[in-house]
């Protein structure tokens, strides 16, 4: 397999692992429902200002491995710096990021060899919140399309490489070149794990005049055995023309006899029907009843059409807008314009739609606007879903453009009626560990409780701490404990293993700051001591 390399590769392979894990400090909630309660909504919509680098390291507690779709738009290190959207990665932050990581080296990087630095270790911790059957978007163009092929390789291996989608962007786009103009972007996908899941593409509509949507169904013959049409029509009485659709009317090629609400004779019918008789004989088999509804649909009626697997080329015959459009709609929502080049939240749709089902938990992690968020509740109006989106945005308008974008998609905006729905706001909060190593006590000990169980059972915490203080829980007949006190020392003797155990599991794992048990007896007891902050597992 070919490999990727650059300057100042060697120190950012395993630098997802430094990385140091920052808690989430809630900063308000927000429900369109009650604008001015700004309480915790705890509705699974989170929107984070901060490094995503370091929000995806906090994330892990809560969501390694729960995550079914990523959508990123990265920066596409174009070299233009004048967006509000920064699309160069001489971005003073990811400078001060490649001087602290990559050292004096960093200052012979080319905008490549930078750019490779600031994504690898974010691609990494992608991945590790990805569900085994998850898959990741990424949306990119020509300036680095083909290192970001090699670096996903690297990262999620080339046997999960699903494909690559043509987005037709623009249909007038600028003149920044006498050779080409340049209409495409790219979406290279990865799953976490090669699956054969058929991915959902636009959903056939019968009757449909668009030659994408349009049923290619020749009219066929179908024939029902007598009593597996229920007949039940008001007052007795069955309407002319028997079938439903003005524009394909059925075809009855025999008398329908009716008798006790049941089609007494074997009766045939001929339409533009999407199954065929065997197919008709294994429903009438599992003792299906078709009833003829006032419309009189039959059963290809009943039976929706499969999507179409999405075609390589995303454009406006799978219902897919231009940057046109996006940019329209965002001075649509703030009543002017704020941001420069969003993508289309069409685009943004179509691909959840892929793979996403109605309860699915999608991640942006380079945020931007917040078409994704934007997105997600519109897939959530349309079919009445819960999925939950999670937006990571660095730059200083995370509050003022990402958050208030969703605000104002959930309440409404100009002629738009609102989706409704919640999410709550977070800043980076303090580091778990200082500089010394010791547990920092400005980070409160439920944050505390949920990194360690993550650390030892790789779930998340959800007992609350009430009866048992001590106790974090029960995790494949083990019990976790962290018996932790601020500012002050907490010693497990005999006596204070009575207090603290407060019900039989067949091992424990005792977290405290000193312990006066001998080995033998912690063994005798099936008790594992951990010291604070000594055995807490940094990751």
């Amino acid at each position: 397999m070919p490999t990727l390399t650059w300057i100042g590769k060697d120190k950012v392979v395993t630098h997802h692992k430094d990385v140091p894990y920052r808690v989430l400090s809630h900063q308000y909630g927000y429900d369109s429902a009650n604008p001015e309660d700004r309480s915790e909504t705890h509705s699974g919509n989170k929107i984070i200002h901060g490094d995503n680098l370091e929000a995806l390291k906090s994330l892990l507690p809560e969501y390694e491995g729960r995550v079914n779709c990523i959508y990123i738009d990265p920066p596409y290190n174009t070299g233009q710096e004048n967006w509000v959207y920064n699309d160069n990665v001489n971005d003073p932050k990811i400078q001060k990021w490649l001087g602290e990581v990559v050292g004096k080296e960093g200052e012979d990087l080319s905008r490549h060899d930078k750019w490779l630095c600031m994504m690898y270790p974010r691609l990494q911790l992608l991945r590790s919140l990805l569900k085994e059957d998850g898959a990741i978007f990424i949306s990119i163009d020509d300036n680095e399309l083909a290192n970001l092929k090699l670096l996903c390789d690297e990262v999620f291996g080339p046997q999960n490489f699903v494909g690559q989608w043509h987005w037709y962007k623009s249909a007038t786009p600028p003149n920044l070149s006498y050779k080409i103009k340049k209409n495409l972007e790219y979406v290279l996908c990865y799953e976490k794990h090669k699956t054969s899941v058929k991915y959902r593409g636009i959903q056939k509509v019968s009757g449909s005049d668009d030659p994408m949507t349009k049923p290619q169904n020749s009219f066929k013959e179908l024939t029902f055995k007598a009593g597996t049409i229920n007949c039940k029509f008001k007052d007795g009485i069955i309407p002319a023309g028997i079938y439903g659709t003005k524009k394909f009317p059925n075809e009855l090629m025999n008398d329908l006899i009716v008798q006790d609400g049941k089609n007494k004779n074997e009766v045939t019918f001929k339409n533009r029907f999407i199954w065929v008789q065997d197919t008709l004989q294994s429903q009438i088999d599992n003792h299906t009843v078709f009833n003829l509804s006032k419309q009189l649909v039959l059963s290809y009626k009943k039976q929706n059409y499969d999507p179409e697997v999405p075609p390589n080329l995303i454009d406006d015959s799978v219902g897919v807008n231009t940057t046109e459009e996006a940019g329209k709609l965002i001075e649509k929502i703030f009543g002017k314009k704020v941001f420069d080049y969003p993508k289309d939240v069409s685009l943004i749709e179509y691909l959840l739609s892929f793979i996403c089902d109605s309860d699915s938990i999608i991640l942006d992690s380079f945020a931007g606007s917040g078409t994704t968020a934007h997105a997600v509740l519109n897939l959530n109006r349309k079919d009445n879903g819960c999925r939950s989106f999670i937006l990571i945005e660095l730059g200083d308008y995370a509050e003022t453009i990402t958050a208030e974008r969703v605000r104002r998609v959930m309440s409404g905006f100009s002629d738009q009626a609102g989706l409704g729905g919640s999410f709550d706001y977070y800043e980076l909060g303090e580091r778990l560990f200082n500089d010394d190593g010791n547990l920092n006590e400005h980070v409160s000990e439920d944050q505390i409780r949920e990194y360690i169980y993550f650390t030892e059972t790789k779930q998340h915490l959800t007992r609350p701490k009430t009866e048992g203080v001590y106790l974090m829980d029960d995790w494949n007949d083990t019990s976790y404990y962290f018996y932790y006190q601020k500012e002050a020392a907490t010693t497990l003797s005999f006596d204070t293993l009575r207090k603290i155990v407060d019900h039989k599991a067949e091992q424990y794992i005792i977290y405290a700051d000193i312990c006066t048990i001998s080995d033998a007896d912690l063994e005798k007891r099936h008790v594992i001591f951990k010291k604070i902050p000594r055995d807490i597992t940094r990751f």
